[in-house]
């Protein structure tokens, strides 16, 4: 196995802790995370926060914020896609989004972000070219959540009602999350 290379100071800044990799920059007051202490790349500056307005908004709705939290998550387009069935993963899910190939209630929406209210119909768009990858998704589809209706011949889906807890099936304890969050 190699030896790490390159440039050390950028490990402390990505894990947000000082990792005392340069003793004597550290000790002059020139460490990495006193300069900048946000993390490395383009992105370092804007790093998760757009997972912190969904908790955000979810602390603030009546009920139980971590429950909240899970609702909106499943609510985003690309998951519902990928539930419904129409795509073998969440990323080709995003990707039949992000390309155009997604109506919802008659209209194009390539946002992966968007949330699925009661009563919204999606569907792919007639002629789109990912038609055959969907009718393969579909047949690989096992079951559908409850708050979700299918009709696979048909290529469209629509949502019934809000999701409630037990129809997120993921092994998650959402109030880690609270708690990691409310600091």
């Amino acid at each position: 196995m190699g030896r790490y290379t390159g440039p050390v100071e950028k490990l402390s800044r990505r894990e947000g802790v000082e990792l005392f990799l340069k003793g004597e920059r550290r000790a002059a007051g020139k460490g990495a995370l006193e300069r900048r202490p946000y993390p490395p790349g383009q992105h370092g500056r804007a790093r998760r926060r757009q997972f912190r307005r969904y908790f955000e908004r979810a602390r603030r709705e009546s009920g139980v914020a971590g429950e909240n939290l899970l609702r909106h998550l499943e609510r985003r387009l690309d998951n519902v896609i990928y539930r419904l069935g129409f795509a073998t993963t969440r990323a080709q899910a995003r990707q039949f989004l992000v390309h155009g190939h997604i109506l919802v209630n008659g209209r194009r929406v390539d946002r992966p972000s968007f949330e699925v209210r009661p009563g919204d119909v999606i569907t792919l768009r007639p002629g789109a070219a990912v038609e055959p990858a969907v009718r393969r998704a579909t047949e690989l589809t096992t079951a559908v959540p409850g708050w979700l209706i299918a009709d696979h011949d048909g290529l469209s889906g629509r949502a019934e009602r809000l999701p409630e807890r037990e129809d997120i099936p993921v092994p998650v304890n959402e109030q880690l999350i609270v708690e990691l969050y409310s600091r």
